[in-house]
């Protein structure tokens, strides 16, 4: 029976729209399609400005949340998928501590829990295009007006609810996966392609080489075009710019992510009910996949925040801005220079020291040979980090010995050779599950670390989470192909 907690969201859930489940079964191509209807409306969403903001006055002190929340900025995706994210990852954690109470095999608790997720999320909405107005990421209050603020709100609102229902679309089973996972895979591919082939012409040298900034137009015009004056080994590093380099750095983090997605330790399992059938329970080598990596630069990324707030040049806390901290002490939180996003976008706030510097990956090969000890002492921050809050999704997540252990006894199946017991499971795989952890933290803390040193073709999160999406939509395709031609086995791949 579901506790006080989500009895609390019983009102409002009777008044959200709802994406009803299909009564039917739906083919493979209808679900493609639904998946692409999906898709076009949000990236048409991603290129429709919001009607009365100031973005040229303004500050993207979000900038650093662009790759995971799968937003772009000044457009009706602003907030991105961070509502919906957030939302599940606090009822999640309450879930997995047993903060609250929840049968999922009830269905009447399971479709509460799923509607009290969707509230909170838009909740989350409301909070956050709030606090965007306030925090001056469409320009200065007081210029916008309070119809101009009601407007925008208003622009948020609606977005962010057809972004939720465009997700329920995909998780009620109409489309493929869920609209999280699309989005993000989306807009980190798109970026990836910009990079690769965009035909604008970047600033003649210092702040350039002259040649176009996707790297694969950039080589063919050193090739061809002799009145460049560019050599094709000039575009093995460029910078911040796109260069050959971060192709090969980019590729090579791809393979190895589908190496280590694919590589499993195999426990070997008897059936208690009849004798002589095995099977195994195979655990991935990265066994928390990217969530720790994710879970990281969102702190990170909370830490950039707070720190720009506090010590930005605008900070009302620094002694120049008539505050009374002298403005060493400040800048031991953090220095920035700002740097602009391009044509009427504004700008971002860059750190150059302190400790949110240290907090910071090296862009580019320049600052990881400039400042090495900072790169040092940021990749061993961010490996301890990554392990530390892979235990922590381990043990709220349902992924702990205990869990795994209490769902293969559950399945009646035992390991061969010793006795029927929750505890002896439990202490069999405490043999692997730390281990895998530990090793999953430190694998992919390496390979974001990496991405970013060696300018892969977007940033070192965006690129293994994408991955990593991708890698589950190619099993989901493969999965659903095979159900429509042998139907009888939607049972045996979990499709039912």
């Amino acid at each position: 029976m579901a506790g006080k907690f989500l009895r609390f969201f019983s009102p409002f859930i009777k008044a959200m729209p709802e994406i009803k489940n299909p009564q039917r079964e739906v083919s493979f191509k209808e679900k493609f399609i639904w998946t692409a209807i999906v898709l076009i409306i949000y990236l048409i969403m991603s290129n429709i400005p919001l009607y009365g903001i100031q973005i040229s006055e303004s500050t993207d002190y979000f900038y650093w949340l662009r790759v995971i929340l799968a937003s772009q900025r000044g457009t009706l995706t602003e907030l991105g998928i961070g509502p919906i994210v957030t939302s599940g990852l606090i009822m999640q954690l309450l879930l997995g501590s047993r903060i609250i109470n929840v049968n999922m095999a009830d269905p009447y608790d399971r479709a509460l829990f799923s509607g009290a997720q969707k509230v909170l999320a838009i909740f989350l909405t409301i909070f956050n295009a709030i606090a965007y107005l306030f925090g001056g990421a469409f320009g200065n209050l007081s210029e916008i007006g309070i119809q101009g603020a009601v407007f925008i709100f208003v622009q948020l609102l609606f977005a962010g609810i057809i972004i939720i229902l465009l997700d329920e679309l995909l998780q009620k089973g109409w489309g493929l996966g869920s609209g999280v996972s699309l989005f993000i895979a989306a807009g980190v591919a798109g970026q990836i392609f910009w990079n690769c082939f965009s035909f604008i012409s970047t600033p003649a040298p210092p702040d350039g080489d002259g040649l176009p900034r996707g790297i694969v137009i950039a080589f063919f015009t050193a090739i061809f075009d002799g009145d460049s004056g560019t050599n094709v080994g000039s575009l093995f590093l460029r910078g911040r710019l796109p260069s050959l380099l971060g192709i090969i750095t980019t590729v090579g983090i791809l393979f190895l992510v589908i190496w280590f997605e694919s590589t499993r330790v195999e426990i070997p399992l008897t059936y208690r009910g009849y004798r002589g059938y095995k099977g195994k329970y195979p655990m991935k080598l990265l066994y928390v996949s990217n969530i720790p990596v994710i879970l990281v630069n969102a702190l990170y990324a909370n830490f950039l925040f707070f720190g720009q707030l506090l010590a930005g040049p605008g900070s009302a806390l620094r002694v120049t801005n008539g505050g009374l901290i002298p403005d060493f002490w400040v800048d031991l939180i953090g220095r920035f220079e700002t740097q602009e996003a391009g044509a009427g976008m504004g700008g971002q706030l860059v750190p150059t020291f302190g400790l949110i510097y240290l907090l910071t990956p090296p862009l580019g090969m320049a600052q990881l040979v400039a400042d090495p000890f900072r790169a040092v002492l940021y990749l061993l921050i961010f490996i301890a980090l990554c392990i530390i809050l892979g235990r922590v999704w381990v043990e709220v997540s349902g992924l702990a010995p205990r869990d795994i252990a209490g769902q293969i006894l559950d399945s009646k199946m035992q390991v061969p050779g010793f006795r029927s017991s929750e505890k002896v499971l439990e202490r069999i795989l405490k043999r692997y599950i730390p281990t895998l952890v530990i090793l999953n933290g430190i694998f992919i803390a390496v390979l974001s670390f990496f991405a970013d040193s060696l300018g892969a073709l977007t940033s070192g999160t965006g690129l293994l989470i994408s991955i990593g999406i991708i890698h589950q939509y190619g099993e989901t395709l493969a999965k659903e192909m095979a159900a429509s031609q042998y139907p009888g086995m939607r049972g045996l791949l979990g499709l039912d």
